[in-house]
């Protein structure tokens, strides 16, 4: 008599094993493009790096844009959840300000998205603008957008400023940070944590109202948006779930 567990079915044992293989080989893509640039990473390269044949590559990504996109991809699902736990630990955490504080710290986790945030184009190349600029980039802010008008209904932020005004003043505090840390002199240079508390301080003072908000708002906030995410995870996992299948 074979027990429950015993034996794990053929098929989930194969999938398991097409899954390993398509980490594997976005490590070595990751590790690669990490030391040598985008640009000068070839699919021989990763091959080579991960242990496997070029053409096993192709079961899963045909060119190598397709498994560089999922490399950023399954990189936006560990920040993502990341994010999600810093928040879910913080009672603020879904504020602004709580926000800009957990994502830089997050982000800074990633060298891979850290470059995209950068448009590092030694690091990425001509992927760095792709991923600024595709449809994905366009589907954040409007989750962002839709993540405004909660907080603007709630009176959690400004509402004398117009939506517009406060996304892009919202991009500009969390792109900045980031891009002028690199052109400080160690005379000025801050440690991760110190960076992220300045970020949220400036996020708050610009775009918070005066007044605290209540636990009870924090909380229908919370709620809103770790679904919001969820959902963003969700939909990233389907996709390389897809690319694993193959």
């Amino acid at each position: 008599m074979v027990y429950q567990g015993q034996q794990a079915n053929p098929q989930a044992q194969e999938f398991t094993r097409r899954e390993a293989r398509a980490h594997r080989i976005l490590d070595a893509a990751a590790a690669l493009i990490l030391r040598w640039g985008y640009n000068k990473t070839t699919l021989d390269d990763i091959a080579r790096q991960a242990g496997v044949a070029k053409a096993t590559m192709y079961l899963h990504w045909k060119t190598r844009e397709e498994l560089f996109a999922a490399l950023i991809r399954r990189e936006k699902v560990v920040v993502a959840e990341d994010i999600k736990q810093r928040v879910s630990a913080d009672p603020e955490g879904t504020t602004l300000s709580g926000l800009l504080k957990h994502s830089a710290l997050a982000l800074l986790q990633s060298p891979l998205l850290k470059a995209v945030i950068m448009r590092d184009m030694e690091v990425l190349g001509k992927l760095a603008h792709r991923e600024q600029s595709n449809a994905a980039h366009l589907e954040k802010m409007e989750g962002f957008k839709l993540y405004f008008e909660f907080l603007r209904e709630h009176g959690l932020v400004r509402t004398d400023l117009s939506l517009t005004k406060q996304i892009y003043m919202f991009s500009a505090i969390f792109t900045g940070f980031f891009l002028v840390a690199p052109l400080m002199s160690d005379e000025y240079a801050l440690s991760d944590e110190e960076m992220a508390e300045l970020m949220a301080e400036t996020g708050k003072r610009i775009l918070e109202p005066a007044h605290a908000a209540s636990t009870a708002e924090l909380q229908k906030i919370s709620s809103i948006f770790l679904q919001y995410l969820d959902r963003s995870v969700e939909i990233a996992r389907e996709q390389f779930q897809k690319e694993v299948e193959a």
